[in-house]
């Protein structure tokens, strides 16, 4: 059975977002981006909520060649090659290749589709993955914690949910990031 992963970059108190829905403070650098790489060529299917799937259709036109650094370009590849789900009320027709669109957010489909899976899904978007950690789907987070305190936005975990979590790595970059990854405890 696959995994459901969620990972999200957060500033250190922990929104992915500021108070004006903008995130350029969390751009990352070359040895985080290509860490993220690494840990995203294992997913074969992303789940997005509306908003991160229009930010993320960048990467459908980046170019293979060109002046981006070679783990923009790596990063590129990897998400044209996977299989995108996006939940939106208001999108009728998908922009990307490898894209499908469902109205809602539909728990036990996503379980049977995590049965059916050979590899992992990552669930994109603090508002769906929060959906899914309170339908108890996720099985991993990863967090990318910037150094960097915000005061408030978009949080990157759901309020008035309890999950207990085991630490299984984490890593402290040169930026200053420190990533965390956690299994959920069942």
């Amino acid at each position: 059975m696959a995994k459901l992963i969620y990972s999200a970059i957060a500033s250190l108190d922990e929104y992915v977002v500021d108070k004006n829905g903008k995130f350029d403070w969390a751009a990352p650098d070359e040895e985080v981006h290509a860490f993220v790489n690494d840990l995203e060529r294992e997913i074969g299917t992303y789940l997005y909520g509306r908003r991160i799937y229009e930010v993320m259709t960048y990467w459908e036109t980046q170019p293979a060649e060109g002046d981006d650094p070679m783990v923009m370009r790596d990063y590129g590849k990897i998400w044209r090659e996977a299989e995108k789900i996006v939940f939106s009320r208001t999108l009728t027709m998908a922009s990307t290749a490898k894209t499908r669109i469902e109205n809602s957010f539909e728990p036990d489909a996503i379980a049977k589709l995590k049965g059916q899976s050979s590899r992992d899904l990552s669930v994109g978007g603090a508002e769906l993955a929060g959906e899914a950690i309170k339908a108890g789907l996720v099985d991993e987070i990863h967090l990318f914690l910037h150094p960097i305190v915000i005061g408030g936005g978009r949080r990157a975990l759901p309020d008035g949910t309890i999950v207990r979590l085991e630490l299984l790595n984490e890593r402290r970059f040169k930026s200053g990031v420190v990533h965390v990854h956690y299994r959920v405890k069942r």
